[in-house]
């Protein structure tokens, strides 16, 4: 336990220390890539202008090793490489974005972002805009809905991926949200052969749990993709709740997992037919960081 708790306070002056460092090589990385991508972009069009996006995050992961942060990955491998693909995923911090965007590379990942981030910040502002990535303006339903089957059927014909947070925001305790089947109803009626792949975000959340000040050492951090889903005709809800049991399913407390046996070991979508799921909104609810064990 005493070895526990110094590891801990190590870890906590060492985020003080190596938390401005950081942030100085994040900061510089964006303000160089800024200028790059938009001479990429301008000279060498949208091969060029995503080599240069696919390089920054590239750089932008490995400067974690700053901060003692180790990113993996697992199930990539699997992933449907002849068809559009809908990537449902928790969202537990901005550094979910990164991992995803150099890992996924090959699959020209879109994402959908709140029409705010499409200005002001150096870098991220202009890919989002020029990218392929749509900006949705949540207080206006009808335009956020046309923007999302833009980017459905944008990646319907060039079989690319689309990234979307059903939470619709990032967390703020570290519990996971429930997630809204909006968003993904549109981007499958738009892209009607997409395959979706649930993908389950862990540790991202520690690294911030504090804020940007300071940011945790040590942390780490694991992006699964998990078995396709096939939506064939099934409604976007149950569709969405399908991924939330598989993103869920690994990080249940040991004891509230005995209750779930049923749920966990059977798919929701299941030869059709629409079955029960009893919980689920507290299944939802269950936080995501919880680590205790009877």
């Amino acid at each position: 336990m005493m070895a526990g708790t110094m590891r801990a306070a190590a870890g906590k002056w060492l985020g003080y220390l190596l938390t401005p460092v950081y942030l100085l090589v994040f900061g510089f990385l964006l303000a160089v890539f800024h200028p790059v991508q938009v001479i990429c972009r301008r000279m060498g069009g949208y091969g060029a202008h995503k080599k240069s996006v696919d390089i920054l995050n590239l750089l932008i992961v490995r400067s974690l090793f700053i901060l003692g942060v180790r990113v993996s990955f697992r199930g990539v491998e699997a992933l449907p490489g002849d068809r559009p693909v809908v990537l449902i995923s928790n969202h537990q911090s901005m550094f979910d974005i990164p991992p995803i965007v150099w890992e996924f590379r090959a699959r020209h990942p879109k994402f959908i972002a709140k029409v705010e981030l499409g200005k002001g910040i150096p870098s991220i502002s202009y890919n989002l805009r020029h990218g392929g990535s749509v900006l949705i303006d949540r207080g206006k339903p009808l335009q956020s809905v046309r923007e999302i089957g833009k980017l459905g059927r944008y990646i319907e014909q060039n079989r690319y991926a689309a990234v979307i947070f059903p939470e619709g925001t990032r967390t703020r305790d570290g519990t996971m949200k429930p997630f809204l089947p909006a968003g993904i109803d549109a981007l499958l009626k738009a892209a009607p052969s997409a395959v979706v792949v649930p993908l389950a975000i862990d540790g991202t959340y520690g690294l911030t749990k504090n804020g940007l000040y300071p940011l945790s050492f040590g942390a780490g951090v694991t992006i699964t993709a998990l078995d396709p889903i096939e939506p064939g005709d099934h409604p976007a809800e149950d569709v969405v709740r399908e991924a939330a049991r598989v993103i869920c399913a690994p990080r249940l407390l040991l004891r509230e997992r005995r209750g779930y046996d049923t749920l966990l070991s059977q798919p929701y979508l299941q030869d059709g037919r629409r079955r029960a799921s009893p919980s689920l909104s507290g299944f939802l609810k269950r936080s995501w960081f919880t680590r205790q064990v009877e």
